[in-house]
């Protein structure tokens, strides 16, 4: 589970200061007080009525809303210079989103109708038209090998004819394709993803994550840093694949090249967990949906993992998909302001209307 997400809805920078509750408590029980004795007042000497030293029964509950109001402006007061913070899912800052579509022969298998293919190419082109139109798309043609079918673009006509052409061949390189998405999405990583590609894992720069570089020597500090896993704002990366993989990098390698520079990887399976026989150039094997790799690549990024086992649920995964794009991810914000100007706002209206009313405030 993401961390964020283990967060309390609302938290404080400083709790300590929230003990000032206890005086809005005691002015509420004061004013209980004051109001009973009032009454009792009103019922000894009934005279006072006239010259105003007690209430008039016909002010009846309007008396009660300037006091309530104000100390409910007091309490959001209070909770202000608590400092409040509270978990929000933002709107995406989303600029490029690179798809990556498994063209292996087990996406031939026809266990989702017509086939796991074009169930993935059908999805894809909903997801692209769902876009924003500030958003660029590009996709990556994987199978056993990799390579950028579409350069990120905002036409959709483009990006959605890009796909359409996209052909099954042989061989599944699960890492190729994540390394190929990265570097169109994050052009600096051609040097490491290159490394990759040619199993020089050696040569490939050890980032230190940010939270250890603080307490790093000076000699250590010149060491690239890691970023947080899905703290990359500006794009993702969408793989559409059944999860297996015989060729290149490990899936693995490549998630956590990605998860170093905050990129998130949301992958959607495409077949059933049963599989089906598939028969090429004479030979059969059972193909399956490999639901643990794809999960672990997405778990590894901060991204997300959703299954297509059928045609009909197209539209229920597109949907969770797409809002997860969309929304972008939860962040902690500090509200203090809203509580302080609702505070402001309710103490103003209880003065307004005690002036109205009763011709005084409070």
């Amino acid at each position: 589970m993401d961390a964020m997400e283990r967060l309390p809805v609302l938290s404080f920078l400083w709790p300590s200061l929230l003990w000032l509750l206890t005086l809005v408590v005691l002015l509420a029980a004061g004013y209980v007080w004051l109001d009973a004795r009032r009454r009792r007042t009103a019922i000894a000497y009934p005279a006072l009525k006239t010259i105003g030293l007690v209430p008039k029964s016909g002010a009846g509950w309007r008396r009660h809303v300037p006091p309530v109001l104000a100390l409910l402006a007091l309490t959001s007061l209070v909770v202000a210079i608590a400092r409040p913070q509270a978990v929000l899912v933002l709107p995406s800052r989303i600029e490029t989103v690179i798809l990556v579509i498994d063209l292996s022969g087990s996406m031939r298998a026809q266990d989702i109708k017509p086939s796991r293919i074009r169930a993935a190419q059908q999805a894809a082109k909903v997801l692209v038209n769902a876009q924003p139109a500030r958003v660029s798309t590009g996709v990556v043609a994987m199978a056993g090998t990799a390579a950028l079918a579409q350069a990120p673009s905002r036409r959709k006509d483009e990006v959605t004819m890009a796909i359409d052409r996209l052909q099954p061949q042989g061989g599944t390189a699960l890492g190729n394709g994540l390394l190929i998405a990265l570097t169109a999405l994050l052009p600096q990583l051609n040097n490491d993803a290159a490394r990759m590609l040619s199993d020089d894992e050696d040569a490939i720069p050890v980032r230190k994550p940010k939270s250890a570089a603080g307490a790093a020597s000076a000699g250590a500090a010149s060491a690239p840093e890691a970023a947080q896993p899905g703290s990359y704002a500006a794009g993702a990366i969408v793989l559409f694949s059944d999860g297996e993989s015989n060729a290149g990098p490990a899936a693995m390698q490549a998630a956590k090249l990605a998860a170093e520079n905050g990129v998130r990887i949301y992958t959607v399976g495409i077949g059933t967990t049963d599989g089906v026989v598939l028969k090429v150039d004479g030979l059969s094997s059972r193909v399956k949906l490999d639901e643990q790799a794809l999960k672990q690549v997405a778990d590894a990024t901060n991204g997300e993992y959703f299954r297509l086992e059928d045609a009909s649920k197209l539209s229920r995964v597109y949907e969770a998909l797409h809002a997860k794009l969309a929304m972008g991810k939860r962040d902690q914000i500090e509200v203090t302001a809203f509580f302080a100007a609702f505070g402001a706002l309710l103490a103003t209206i209880a003065g307004m209307l005690s002036l109205w009313w009763f011709g005084r405030v409070l």
